[in-house]
């Protein structure tokens, strides 16, 4: 039986990656058109229930237009003060197109660092939640005025795929400057041909990525293929397709060209797997009502606690035990060890006079948990 393809009418919670090429033009002036049909696109979506996070390159090629950096390859301080002034202008474009549609464009900054780091990746996942709950469009950008690495690879594509995953989104779309992903770069071999749909990534499909296309972006096939290994491990499909039309979503759900690589099983599935795999540094046991709270799939709270065992901090995995010592799932635990058995057994409203600090809900939020 043939894969279906995915339908990007049909995505609950949808990351769209946009690239530096199409967002700025090369005397490094904002397409403002482009982006205004791209919020049309994203208030359409947002308008049949959908949550939309941006993922957007374009500060350091926005920036370089205005400070007037040379053309070619920046130094790597040249490129911090490029983010550094391109990135308020961006921010305050996504914000100006938005807002007619009566849009909220909220600024997260990250590294690909805060997305492996569990800590990080918890507050960011929080960010993110509270943020789309709130109706906000996250506009996502690497924090490019302290990363290094991350501004050498110019690889928002993978930082879009982290994000897909961290957040639980079932659909992610690259626009960029090519309409999908060819067997060889069609620009230099003429008998290339494009994948429309790519059911898993084999050996064979990774040797046919190529490199990057476009002046200004540095991103190339071989980093989106890296960021459709992350995106369909963690159970989210990824397109790719070419953005410059004015609508690019709109088109892309009438059947532009694009390549759809799918996702493998459910992205809430996948995120529990990852969270089962993980090695417990601690323990924290619960008393008979808690055992039943969760079974209703309710949140672990502080005063269902009857025990915590180890050393961990914030963001670690932890065993979670019923009265008699029986396995009943893993988390990721909201707490350190020491704040965990300071507030165990009390009331979530007693929390902030015990820390000295208003605490964060949850001793393991039940997103964060896996039976």
């Amino acid at each position: 039986m043939a894969a279906l393809t995915p339908d990007i009418g049909a995505a609950r919670r949808l990351v769209v990656k946009i690239g530096s090429a199409l967002l700025v033009d090369r005397a490094g002036g904002l397409k403002r058109d482009w982006l205004a049909g791209l919020a049309e696109d994203v208030a359409m979506i947002k308008a049949r229930g959908a949550d939309v996070i941006l993922v957007s390159s374009g500060s350091i090629a926005l920036g370089r237009g205005v400070l007037g950096l040379p053309a070619g390859a920046l130094t790597l301080d040249q490129s911090q003060a490029a983010a550094a002034v391109g990135q308020i202008r961006l921010a305050r474009a996504y914000e100006e197109v938005l807002a007619p549609h009566g849009l909220t464009a909220g600024q997260v900054l990250v590294t690909l660092e805060d997305t492996e780091n569990r800590r990080r990746y918890l507050n960011s996942r929080a960010t993110m939640e509270m943020l789309l709950g709130l109706g906000v469009v996250p506009i996502v950008n690497e924090n490019d005025t302290v990363a290094t690495d991350e501004i050498r690879f110019g690889d928002n594509d993978r930082l879009a795929a982290q994000i897909a995953v961290t957040i639980g989104a079932d659909q992610l779309v690259l626009l960029s400057d090519v309409d999908g992903f060819y067997s060889a770069n069609p620009k230099e071999d003429p008998t290339a041909r494009r994948f429309d749909l790519v059911e898993r990534i084999t050996p064979e499909i990774e040797a046919m990525a190529g490199d990057p296309v476009s002046g200004l972006s540095k991103g190339g096939m071989k980093t989106k293929l890296m960021a459709a290994k992350t995106a369909v491990a963690g159970g989210c499909a990824m397109a790719i397709m070419e953005g410059s039309v004015k609508r690019p979503l709109s088109a892309l759900a009438a059947g532009a060209a694009k390549t759809w690589f799918l996702g493998q099983g459910d992205p809430q599935v996948a995120r529990k797997r990852w969270i089962a795999a993980m090695k417990p540094r601690g323990e924290i046991r619960l008393d008979a009502g808690a055992v039943t709270a969760l079974g209703a799939g309710n949140s672990l709270l502080p005063a269902g606690v009857t025990a915590v065992a180890g050393a961990f901090g914030r963001g670690d995995p932890v065993a979670i035990l019923g009265p008699g010592g029986e396995a009943l799932a893993k988390g990721l635990v909201r707490y350190s060890a020491e704040e965990a058995r300071a507030i165990a057994g009390r009331r979530s409203g007693d929390i902030a006079a015990i820390l000295g600090y208003a605490g964060r809900g949850p001793i393991v939020h039940r997103d964060d948990m896996a039976f």
